[in-house]
């Protein structure tokens, strides 16, 4: 039906709030009735319609189209992760990182605070904070020993995730919680991840929880932004070095030799061979870890890898000057010649 030139059943008139049979059309009704009473006029329904209601939809139905050929508005893109920034600048600059390892509490969590700080003044890239366990499986004997001092001292998941703060007020290192799955669980998955977010760490790298059972880590991790940390072995197939690839964030961790951490004479033979196999699921950084003790031993391993995890060596050296004044200053002295192994080597293969 045509009236004035308007297709009445293209206006799909049925699904409109007025529609000839709702509610909303009796209302209409009632109202133009009353209005025409005052006015002393016969009432024309369908003349009120078509003069009144037509032109209405006709108008709403417009401003929607113009509001479909609107462009969407402009958003930010997210930030960055600290440890994605970092990676992303050592690339620009054609360097290797350095990550380095605290046992936290170990002696205490102040210190931990102090060498953090130092750490990140004299060069360190990415600082990776070990949260006390009392049963650290992946740890060799000098962690184990740090673990058991930072229990001593005192020290809790949220005695550490309290030190991160501590630590943003000065600095924006990047910072991943090395930590065991039962710390994780007892807090509640949720709950725990938040807080590592809000605290300001950056990666989570949960020993003892394997990929194919973390979907709910994995999901909280997505949601706040704090990134996934997987490790790698030399024993590690193929299959799994995929899997791993496509849940990773940040870097992903190779572990250079078989066993725990701890200091070792020699680097061993598959580093070269492992980095290119886990290069072939990935384009993520590569760090390789355990048992990395001085700077002859870093610079080799940053020929392979985009940065070098050192833990063992500095937590021993804590261990040695442990409350002393110049434990900060030993402490970073030692680190200090790591880095300038890494950042200049002109032998190294890029």
């Amino acid at each position: 039906m045509r009236e004035s030139g308007i297709d009445l059943k293209s206006l799909r008139l049925r699904a409109h709030p007025c529609s000839l049979t709702g509610v909303g059309c009796s209302r209409f009704r009632s109202g133009w009735r009353t209005v025409q009473e005052f006015a002393g006029k016969p009432v024309d329904f369908r003349a009120a319609f078509l003069s009144f209601v037509v032109p209405t939809i006709i108008f709403y139905r417009k401003m929607r189209l113009i509001d479909h050929l609107k462009p969407p508005p402009r958003t930010e893109p997210p930030a960055m992760n600290r440890i994605e920034s970092c990676f992303s600048e050592l690339r620009r600059q054609g360097q290797k990182g350095l990550v380095v390892y605290l046992g936290a509490g170990d002696p205490h969590l102040n210190a931990t605070r102090q060498l953090a700080l130092g750490l990140a003044e004299c060069g360190v890239d990415i600082l990776e904070l070990g949260v006390p366990f009392s049963d650290p499986l992946a740890d060799g004997i000098v962690n184990q020993l740090a673990a058991q001092r930072g229990l001593d001292s005192g020290t809790t998941p949220e005695g550490v995730l309290q030190t991160v703060r501590e630590i943003r007020e000065s600095s924006q290192i990047p910072i991943v919680l090395y930590v065991y799955y039962n710390l994780v669980h007892r807090r509640g998955i949720d709950r725990f991840v938040a807080a590592a977010a809000s605290a300001g760490v950056d990666g989570l790298l949960i020993l003892d929880l394997p990929p194919e059972e973390d979907e709910p880590c994995y999901r909280a991790m997505s949601e706040t932004g704090v990134l996934p940390i997987y490790l790698v072995a030399p024993t590690t197939p193929e299959n799994r070095i995929a899997l791993i690839a496509r849940r990773a964030a940040g870097f992903i961790y190779y572990v250079s030799r078989e066993g725990v951490t701890g200091m070792q004479q020699t680097l061993a033979d598959s580093i070269g061979p492992m980095t290119r196999k886990i290069r072939k699921f990935s384009r993520l950084p590569v760090a390789i870890g355990f048992g990395i003790s001085n700077a002859a031993q870093a610079r080799e391993v940053s020929r392979y890898g985009d940065a070098c995890v050192v833990g063992s060596a500095v937590v021993n050296r804590i261990a040695e000057w442990g409350d002393s004044p110049e434990l900060v200053d030993r402490v970073t002295s030692f680190v200090k010649e790591l880095n300038t192994a890494l950042k200049h080597d002109p032998e190294r293969q890029v």
